[in-house]
């Protein structure tokens, strides 16, 4: 199957695959990712791939770039397999995100990574934020779980801190953002996602989850690190 691109829409039509081997510690890395995903070998400067699945991160990100520039999630490029992080830090899992994805495009692209650390629980659960109740476990539960392992905890001081990894063919750039807060001790609204419902951020006396996306965008760990992303894609040639 082959690809198409829409150079009038400025959109893929199209995506095939090809089998790729990888070998050594990219082998140990990337062993459950057997295909190469094939993109058109032209120069788009205003395309940016977010090496992500979560379609609520998206969103959020989205809403924080300038209009000129494009911006394709892996749902837009038909691509579904989940990538292994097995990184130790918020770093190297961001940065085996967009690796993967730049190895198989060759277009800019970026991951990020997001862990709440508590204060409590010795910064946990840090990394594994997103897997805090199991692999498979909802938000639901790592939030139950959080809230479990913090009943009489006294002091309830957390914080978000989002790494982003940016992979173009000039290298590898970071950014970081982080907000203080605290652990509610349930939880309050129905936006947000992850654990927004029982983090409430230092001067509010809402939860994130009670927070518009507008207002998040104005404060949040993300939209730190993805401003000073903007920024340095602003002043790249």
């Amino acid at each position: 199957m082959g690809i198409v691109f829409d150079i009038h829409n400025n959109y893929f039509l199209n995506i095939r695959f090809e089998p790729k081997c990888f070998c050594g510690q990219n082998r140990k890395n990337y062993s459950n990712f057997e295909r190469h995903l094939v993109m058109p070998d032209i120069s788009l400067p205003s395309k940016l791939i977010f090496a992500t699945h979560n379609e609520n991160k998206t969103a959020e990100v989205r809403k924080l770039l300038p209009p000129q520039l494009r911006l394709f999630s892996l749902g837009d490029l038909g691509f579904y397999d989940e990538i292994p992080e097995t990184g130790s830090t918020l770093e190297e899992n961001a940065r085996i995100k967009a690796y993967t994805i730049w190895m198989r495009t060759k277009i800019s692209c970026f991951s990020d990574d997001t862990g709440l650390e508590v204060d409590a629980l010795g910064g946990r659960p840090g990394v594994f934020s997103a897997r805090f109740a199991g692999n498979s476990a909802s938000s639901d539960e790592n939030i139950t779980k959080l809230l479990n392992e913090m009943s009489g905890a006294v002091s309830r001081k957390a914080w978000f801190r989002t790494i982003i990894c940016l992979i173009t063919k000039k290298g590898e750039f970071y950014f970081e953002g982080e907000i203080q807060g605290t652990i509610a001790h349930k939880k309050s609204g129905e936006m947000g996602f992850g654990y927004d419902s029982v983090f409430i951020p230092m001067g509010q006396e809402k939860s994130f989850a009670e927070f518009s996306l507008q207002e998040k965008n104005t404060v949040s760990h993300r939209a730190q690190a993805v401003h000073k992303l903007v920024d340095f894609l602003s002043d790249m040639d």
